[in-house]
């Protein structure tokens, strides 16, 4: 069974894609991610003009009987130019998704018209949902600002972008953000980024288990499944059909991704399963994708997408 998507002029061959974040901030891996059999594509670290060593450590922590993760790990990357250096130069197939994410709105600006006057011919993620900056407040919750920096964008910026968003908990939240998006010539919108400042407790010692943010942190894993399954439903049932939807949160298995896509999601992304399992956490999830989808008699993709059932 084929198992592709497609995102304006872009085809993906796999629907699977690690998210931003995740073995993703050298090109050792983010060459591993694309040499897989098991990828669609490969999402750069979300990149910051200049190199940032991020948070202070402990900042990543596993959540014990397999509940998920927390970190804050404050935008560690190697800088624009790093990034900039790598999708110039890589041969690859695979399309390449290129995420930005400035401390500013001057940030994003600068570093858009930077890939707007490349030869970078991949897709470009706005990240304007980073939870973890100290000091630093989700752009994506501020629809205000979130619509003036999009209208700013598109007076120069023709390449295929799309935006991260975090997760809304409220439904004239989810009705105001897709009004905006709307208005936009959006490639796609990915959704969600982790659940921003959770708290969790190492039972043994009373102590919070990450150090930045007095171990405040974004969770991600199973604990979130339930929040991210609902922000692409809500989405894809409010944005224009020519948004795609990445699916991003929870994913842990492949009925985690048949989840997502009944929802309504193109692609899937994957984030703290892969931070834990490693590479071979593709296969696994194609392979599981495929049995529940020929289980449900479907034979391809397209005819379980946004097909979720809801009780009369």
């Amino acid at each position: 069974m084929q198992l592709t998507a497609n995102i304006q002029n872009y085809h993906f061959d796999h629907i699977l894609l690690n998210a931003a974040g995740v073995m993703c901030q050298t090109t050792t891996e983010l060459d591993t991610v694309l040499a897989s059999d098991y990828t669609g594509a490969v999402v750069t670290k979300s990149a910051t003009p200049a190199l940032r060593a991020g948070n202070p450590e402990p900042r990543y922590y596993e959540i014990p009987n397999h509940l998920g993760t927390i970190n804050s790990m404050g935008l560690p990357n190697a800088g624009f130019d790093y990034y900039m250096s790598y999708v110039s130069e890589k041969q690859t197939t695979k399309p390449i998704f290129f995420s930005v994410a400035g401390l500013s709105k001057q940030d994003n600006l600068d570093m858009l018209h930077q890939l707007q006057d490349s030869k970078f011919n991949g897709l470009v993620e706005l990240n304007l949902s980073c939870p973890n900056v100290p000091g630093k407040p989700q752009t994506a919750y501020d629809f205000e600002t979130t619509e003036q920096i999009l209208s700013e964008v598109f007076t120069f910026f023709t390449k295929p972008l799309g935006v991260k968003l975090p997760p809304y908990f409220d439904i004239a939240h989810f009705d105001m953000i897709a009004n905006i998006l709307n208005k936009f010539p959006l490639a796609f919108v990915n959704t969600i980024n982790s659940i921003g400042n959770g708290l969790v407790i190492d039972e043994d010692t009373d102590t919070v288990v990450i150090k930045p943010k007095s171990g405040f942190g974004g969770v991600g894993g199973p604990l979130v499944k339930a929040t991210a399954l609902a922000n692409v439903r809500a989405l894809r049932q409010r944005l224009n059909s020519s948004i795609k939807i990445i699916g991003t949160g929870g994913v842990t298995t492949g009925r985690d991704v048949y989840e997502h896509i009944l929802c309504g999601a193109d692609l899937v992304e994957v984030g703290s399963q892969l931070a834990i399992e490693g590479i071979g956490v593709f296969e696994r999830l194609e392979k599981e994708l495929a049995d529940i989808l020929t289980e449900k008699g479907y034979t391809i993709l397209d005819d379980a997408r946004g097909q979720l059932k809801t009780i009369s």
